[in-house]
C-alpha cells in the first residue's frame, strides 16, 4: 500500500499547496492562470489513477489493474497536453519554440491516446496477465523518451533565454526550465524502476517549483502593484487637496473663496430645513471708497487696501471664517463663542473703522443679522437682513465723513 499512499499524498499536497489556485484567488494579472489550473487537475488525476493502480496491481486484480493502467496512460497525456498549453500562455511571446512546443503538445497526446487504444488489441505499451502481474511494452519506453525529449529541448530554451533575459521574462524561462529538469530526473528514474512512485514525485517536486516561482511571485508582484497603486491613490489625494485648496482660498487676501462660501452656504441650507441648527450670525462687510482708490491710486494699491481690509476682519473675528465674495465683499459666520460675544465684537470693529476714517485709512462696513431656531428665517432672508444692516452702516460712515 506504500505506492497508493504516495498517490494520495501527493493530491493532498497538490489541494493545500495550491489551495489559491483552485479558489481562484489568484488575480488575473497570472497570465495563465486557467491553463496552469487545468494543468494542476490534470496531475492530481493522473496521481488518483496512479494510486489507484498501485492498489489493484497489490490485490492482483488484472482486469481492473489493466483499465486503470490504461487510464493512467490517458491522463499522462492529458498532463503533457496541458503542461505545453500552460507554457506557451505563460511564456508570453510569440516565437518559433512556443509555436513548436505547442504543436508538439497536441501531437504527443494524440500519439499516446492513438498508442494506448492499441494497446487494447497489441500489448504495445504494456501486458497484465490472468495473475495480474505487469509487464511494460516496448512503447511505454518510447513514449517516456518522446517525454524526456520534450522537456530536454523546453528546458535547454528556457536556460539559454535565462541567461539572455531580465526580470520577469527571466523568471518564467527559469521556471519553465527547473520544472524540465524535476521531470526529465523522475522519468528517466522511471524507466529503470517501474515498480515506484518516481512519475509522481517528479510531478509533486516540478510542481512546487511552478508554485514557488509562479504563484509566490505573482503574490508579490500584486503586493508591488498595490503598493504601487496606494502610492499613485496617495499622490492623487495630495493633488486633488492642493487644487481644492487653491479653489477655496481666495488668491489674493488669503481666506476663503466665493466658491468656499457657496458650499458653507448650502451645508448651513441644509440644516435649516432638517431643524439641526439653533442659532448663528451673519456679518457682511464691504470697503468703502474702493473705487476712488482704483482711480486715483491704481488698483495695485486698491488691492493692498482689500488686504488690509481683510486682515482688520480677521483680526477681529479670530474663531469665524471669513469669505471674500466680491472684489471688496466679504462675508463671516458667526458661531459659538464668537456668536455669543458677537454684539461686542461688531462694536470693537466699528469702533477700530472710525478710528481709522479719522486717521484716512481704510474703512470698512459691516452689517450684522442672526438667526434663531424656529423663527421661520433662511440662510438667505439672514443674509439679505445683514446686508441691508451693512448698507445703513455705509450711509452713517458717509454721513460722519
Amino acid at each position: 500500500m506504500t505506492y497508493s499512499a504516495f498517490g494520495l499524498l501527493a493530491v493532498l499536497i497538490h489541494l493545500i499547496v495550491n489551495y489559491d489556485i483552485f479558489h481562484k484567488r489568484i488575480g488575473s494579472s497570472f497570465p495563465a492562470v486557467k491553463q496552469y489550473r487545468l494543468f494542476l487537475i490534470c496531475v492530481i488525476f493522473y496521481h488518483i489513477t496512479d494510486a489507484l493502480w498501485g492498489f489493484f496491481y497489490e490485490q492482483h486484480l488484472s482486469t481492473l489493474l489493466f483499465i486503470n493502467t490504461t487510464v493512467y496512460f490517458f491522463a499522462m497525456a492529458l498532463t503533457v497536453l496541458f503542461w505545453t498549453s500552460f507554457v506557451v500562455q505563460y511564456l508570453e511571446e510569440k516565437s518559433f519554440f512556443c509555436t513548436a512546443i505547442n504543436y508538439i503538445g497536441k501531437l504527443f497526446f494524440i500519439f499516446q491516446i492513438s498508442t494506448v487504444g492499441a494497446n487494447v488489441f497489441v500489448p504495445l505499451v504494456f501486458k497484465i496477465d490472468s495473475t495480474g502481474e505487469y509487464y511494460p511494452g516496448i512503447m511505454r519506453y518510447a513514449l517516456f523518451i518522446l517525454q524526456i525529449a520534450l522537456l530536454l529541448n523546453a528546458s535547454i530554451y528556457s536556460f539559454v533565454i535565462t541567461a539572455k533575459s531580465k526580470g520577469s521574462k527571466k523568471r518564467r524561462h527559469l521556471t519553465i526550465g527547473l520544472f524540465g529538469i524535476a521531470m526529465i530526473l523522475a522519468i528517466t528514474a522511471q524507466i529503470f524502476y517501474t515498480f515506484l512512485p518516481l512519475y509522481s514525485i517528479g510531478y509533486l517536486v516540478g510542481c512546487c517549483v511552478l508554485h514557488t516561482f509562479v504563484v509566490e511571485d505573482e503574490r508579490a508582484e500584486n503586493i508591488s502593484a498595490l503598493k504601487a497603486s496606494l502610492n499613485r491613490e496617495a499622490i492623487q489625494i495630495e493633488e486633488l487637496g492642493a487644487t481644492r485648496t487653491m479653489a477655496y482660498t481666495d488668491p489674493l487676501t488669503g481666506v476663503k473663496s466665493k466658491r468656499a462660501y457657496l458650499d458653507v452656504r448650502k451645508q448651513f441650507e441644509q440644516k435649516i430645513a432638517s431643524n439641526t441648527i439653533k442659532e448663528f450670525a451673519i456679518a457682511v462687510f464691504d470697503v468703502n471708497d474702493l473705487k476712488v482708490v482704483n482711480d486715483n491710486l491704481g488698483h495695485d494699491v486698491g488691492d493692498q487696501h482689500i488686504i488690509g481690509a481683510c486682515s482688520l476682519i480677521c483680526t477681529i473675528l479670530k474663531h469665524s471664517p471669513v469669505f471674500r465674495i466680491g472684489g471688496d465683499e466679504f462675508v463671516a459666520i458667526l458661531e459659538g463663542a464668537d456668536f455669543e460675544e458677537r454684539r461686542s465684537l461688531i462694536s470693537d470693529f466699528n469702533n477700530q473703522i472710525e478710528e481709522n476714517a479719522r486717521a484716512g485709512k481704510v474703512v470698512v462696513s459691516v452689517g450684522l443679522s442672526t438667526y434663531k431656531q424656529n423663527a421661520g428665517a433662511t440662510f438667505a432672508s439672514v443674509f439679505k437682513q445683514a446686508d441691508e444692516n451693512m448698507y445703513k452702516r455705509k450711509a452713517i460712515l458717509k454721513e460722519m465723513k
